[in-house]
C-alpha cells in the first residue's frame, strides 16, 4: 500500500478569492505600508534615461540605471528630485573618479 500524500490541514476552510489572496502577499511582502524610495521617485520624475550619455532602459537592463546625489549628501532627497540625476552605471563611475582624479592632481590625501 502506497503512502496517501494529500495535503492534511483544517476541513472547514473557506477557499481565498484571488484578490483575498493578492492582499496576503502584498501584506507579507509589506509593500502596501512601505513608503517610495528615491530611487523609485526618481526613475518617475526623470524617466528611464540616463541624464549623461542618453542611453534609454527598460526593465529588463533599469538595475544599471542608478541615482546619483548632486551634491553628494545621499540624506538630502528632497521631494521635487532637484538633488538627483538618473545615471547609468558606467556614468555614475565616471562621476565620482572624476572628484578622486582631480583630488589626485591637487596633491589632496584621502588620508
Amino acid at each position: 500500500m502506497s503512502p496517501s500524500f494529500r495535503p492534511r490541514g483544517p476541513k472547514n476552510v473557506t477557499p481565498k478569492s484571488a484578490e483575498e489572496i493578492d492582499e496576503i502577499v502584498r501584506k507579507m511582502r509589506g509593500e502596501q505600508s512601505r513608503p517610495e524610495n528615491y530611487r523609485e521617485r526618481s526613475l518617475k520624475l526623470h524617466g528611464w534615461i540616463c541624464a549623461k550619455c542618453g542611453r534609454e532602459f527598460d526593465l529588463s537592463n533599469l538595475h544599471l540605471l542608478t541615482v546619483h546625489h548632486k551634491d553628494g549628501n545621499h540624506n538630502y532627497n528632497p521631494p521635487d528630485g532637484s538633488n538627483w540625476e538618473n545615471l547609468c552605471v558606467y556614468c555614475h563611475d565616471d562621476e565620482h573618479s572624476r572628484s578622486i582624479l582631480a583630488d589626485y592632481l591637487e596633491g589632496k590625501s584621502n588620508n
